[in-house]
């Protein structure tokens, strides 16, 4: 026996609803993460496991801004006041980047020293910038978003369909997709039409041949730091507009990016936006549980009567970490041959 056409459009909503929307906002956030993280390793070749605490970093200006321009009376109306303190917070986190590529990285640059030892000097940043987010901001959760929650609300759905489901959408998930659509452009026009974007691409292919073509190598490493900082500020803002900012959360999203970025293929720009929506769509959709779904679609006397949950919402992050093995394993170079760790 079939379902009616009525059981089928309220399974889909529900499926829209708790796996493609919100899969969607993730994995927008993790592309943005992944691409910070694909562009150091793929032109200053080092995985840098503070990218976490930068986003956290990045997202605590964005919230000190949001906070002052709120108290002064500015907003965007409907849109999130953090949209405008992205400007300097991008800028302040951009500064203290650099600053931690001068006192730090750059030492490392100058020995030749091998690729391990600049992992291990981002575990002490990724320490360092924790304390400080922490010392600033506490360890409680913090919401800062404001103007209008939803663009389309569940209750005005079901008057309007008639339908049993209702779909949600909130605003941040729409700005989320759309900013990070609008980032993801902006950054692929950069480094395929400038002559500063070309000079990274010729630096990350063969550094001694771009050195002897002219290429400043200070300049392409301020700019990468530069591109970092403002896409690990955007990716924690958003975030934490479409969940909420807590300092330890960004140190956990550190597995998922990573592995978003080793799926695509990491120092691939394009394989870490792939990666970013595989991950986030693996799992979103492993720790669904589907028992309602299912209840739509088939017959009464079939009707599951357990969650029918591949695995439990503690286990998030694991998917993302037997992801990473099993590309790690099988193809360590990732969709889009990417470098190998």
């Amino acid at each position: 026996m079939f379902p009616e056409f009525t059981d089928i459009l309220n399974a889909l909503v529900l499926m829209a609803n708790f796996v493609f929307v919100p899969a969607l906002a993730y994995g927008s956030q993790l592309a943005l993460g992944a691409l910070g993280v694909t562009l150091v390793f793929g032109i200053l070749r080092f995985a840098n496991f503070a990218h976490g605490d930068l986003m956290a970093f990045g997202t605590t200006m964005t919230i000190l801004f949001t906070w002052f321009l709120q108290a002064n009376g500015i907003s965007l109306g409907v849109l999130p006041t953090a949209l405008l303190a992205l400007v300097p917070a991008i800028a302040a986190t951009a500064i203290i980047a650099i600053l931690i590529d001068k006192s730090v990285f750059s030492f490392y640059r100058k020995q030749r020293a091998a690729p391990v030892v600049l992992v291990i000097s981002s575990v002490g940043v990724m320490f360092m910038l924790s304390a400080i987010v922490r010392f600033i901001m506490g360890t409680d959760d913090r919401r800062f978003s404001d103007g209008e929650r939803f663009i389309v609300r569940a209750l005005d759905f079901k008057k309007w369909s008639g339908l049993n489901e209702g779909l949600a959408i909130q605003t941040t998930q729409v700005i989320t997709v759309v900013v990070t659509l609008i980032v993801v452009t902006m950054l692929f026009l950069f480094l395929n039409r400038t002559r500063t974007g070309k000079a990274m691409r010729a630096y990350s292919d063969n550094e001694d041949l771009a050195l002897l073509s002219g290429i400043n190598p200070d300049r392409v490493v301020m700019v990468t730091w530069i591109i970092a900082a403002a896409l690990a500020t955007v990716a924690g803002a958003l975030y934490g507009l479409d969940k909420s900012f807590k300092p330890f959360t960004y140190f956990q999203l550190l597995l998922p990016i990573f592995a978003a970025a080793i799926v695509g293929g990491i120092g691939q720009p394009i394989g870490a936006v792939v990666g970013g929506y595989i991950v986030a769509f693996s799992e979103v959709m492993l720790t669904y549980a589907y028992k309602k779904f299912w209840t739509y679609l088939l017959p009464e006397d079939m009707a599951p009567t357990g969650l029918l949950q591949f695995l439990g919402t503690d286990y998030k992050f694991a998917i993302s970490f037997i992801i990473l093995v099993v590309v790690l394993l099988i193809r360590p170079t990732g969709i889009f041959r990417g470098r190998v760790l």
